[in-house]
């Protein structure tokens, strides 16, 4: 029996597909445009731009892993997240999510695609060993921001607060040290915002879009990323603050609030996530403003004992838009990277995210008390667009903006039922892609 769809669906699908074509146009107009830039010697410093990557098309044995996870989440995925048991569905989301940025990072093989990611000089491992005293680290962190003096810290421990460097160190204080436990940490903590994500929305009322959000999460091209770099990390930690922020317990909001407070000594950029707090915060029917009071107090402990400790987050900050501008930053045109830094998000986040964040925009005009399916993209949106306007994002935003990217994906759940099965493939396949053509960097 054929399919008749109304007038009105009809419309919104059209809009859909126009949305998915800019998005095409965008990401094509980057390419050719970064591609002459490079040609004419203009330093974008990203050989594969809008990417910070290299071109080399190849495959690897992660290859049939790879397809083989995404054509089961694309066969069975929406109706099994949909039936199963909740518990089966974050485990099951959680192991999948893993199968699949591990697939993705041994089509590069083990020691390129995972291993050897994080051991590069400008990467935390190298500064793990010179970590003797945890306390002399912290009061003398910001002395070595800058660049061209004695000490200075290597480029990515230099560019984020001390608690990033931290985590690493923790890691080889208990028995993972190297790029290969580094490197699975990445994956394993990275892939829980398979869970976060849909707990998040499941606390907020909003069970089906929980479970619709899953295998968008599990075959998120962003894991290219994910598998391995420490934005992987940064993303699970903010996604799992939000979680427990919608708690009905004070006391577990409350430490969510440390959470969300431990990211802000993960990156500079991480004080837009108070963006998505208030998103959460906003979502819950009832004591938003004990909530509120609870997640700031959490925050306000890890600031006084990171402050206390010798470490003063706004003078870190200011340190680190000098040392920005020391590097790359001072080549990369702003005129270029303002606009294609959407298209490296497009391609991190996937093609389903502009279509559902319109769709989530033109809820916002209709509902007075939006659903967090609404709120929490559109709070990621606006974060991602005030930190694209800073100039402090100026390429490599497809790893960087990963924290705010997971929740654009909410609004999957606005999208008809009948086109998730495309727009999963839809993400699959710009993954596969990207990491099929190009030789990424962490």
């Amino acid at each position: 029996m054929a399919v008749v769809i109304a007038p009105r669906v009809r419309a919104r699908l059209s809009a859909d597909v126009v949305v998915l074509g800019l998005e095409g146009a965008l990401v094509g107009l980057a390419i050719v445009v970064g591609a002459l830039r490079n040609h004419r010697g203009v330093g974008l410093h990203a050989d594969a731009a809008p990417l910070f990557a290299t071109w080399g098309p190849h495959v690897g044995w992660g290859t049939p892993a790879a397809v083989l996870v995404a054509a089961v989440v694309i066969g069975w995925g929406v109706p099994w997240a949909r039936r199963a048991p909740w518990s089966a569905v974050l485990a099951v989301g959680w192991v999948a999510a893993v199968c699949w940025t591990l697939s993705l990072s041994m089509v590069d093989g083990w020691s390129a695609g995972l291993a050897e990611r994080l051991t590069a000089q400008a990467e935390y491992l190298t500064e793990v060993p010179r970590v003797t005293d945890v306390g002399a680290l912290l009061a003398g962190f910001a002395d070595r921001i800058l660049d061209f003096q004695p000490g200075s810290w290597s480029t990515h421990t230099a560019g984020h607060p001390p608690g990033a460097l931290l985590l690493f160190v923790l890691l080889d204080r208990v028995g993972l040290g190297g790029g290969t436990a580094a490197g699975l940490a990445c994956v394993l903590i990275g892939a829980t915002v398979a869970v976060s994500v849909p707990v998040t929305l499941r606390a907020l009322g909003s069970p089906d879009a929980a479970r619709t959000a899953v295998p968008f999460l599990v075959l998120l091209p962003g894991a290219v990323w994910i598998g391995a770099s420490a934005d992987g990390i940064f993303a699970a930690v903010v996604a799992a603050g939000v979680a427990l922020l919608v708690s009905r317990r004070l006391a577990v909001a409350a430490a969510g609030g440390l959470l969300l407070g431990l990211a802000l000594y993960l990156s500079y950029g991480f004080v837009l996530v108070g963006l998505l707090a208030l998103a959460a915060v906003a979502s819950r029917a009832a004591r938003r403003g004990a909530v509120l009071l609870a997640a700031f107090g959490g925050v306000s402990v890890v600031v006084a004992v990171f402050t206390l400790a010798g470490f003063a987050w706004w003078e870190g900050y200011q340190l680190v838009v000098q040392r920005y501008y020391q590097g790359w930053a001072a080549e990369r045109p702003y005129a270029y990277w303002v606009w294609a830094n959407i298209a490296a998000l497009v391609l991190s986040a996937g093609p389903v995210a502009g279509p559902a964040l319109c769709r989530a925009l033109a809820a916002l005009r209709l509902r007075r008390l939006p659903p967090p399916t609404v709120l929490f993209p559109v709070a990621a949106a606006l974060a991602i667009a005030v930190a694209d306007l800073s100039g402090m994002s100026k390429a490599e935003v497809e790893r960087i903006w990963l924290p705010f990217a997971v929740w654009l994906l909410p609004a999957v759940a606005l999208l008809p039922p009948h086109t998730r099965r495309w727009w999963l493939m839809g993400q699959a396949l710009t993954a596969l892609a990207v990491n099929h053509l190009l030789w990424t960097v962490s």
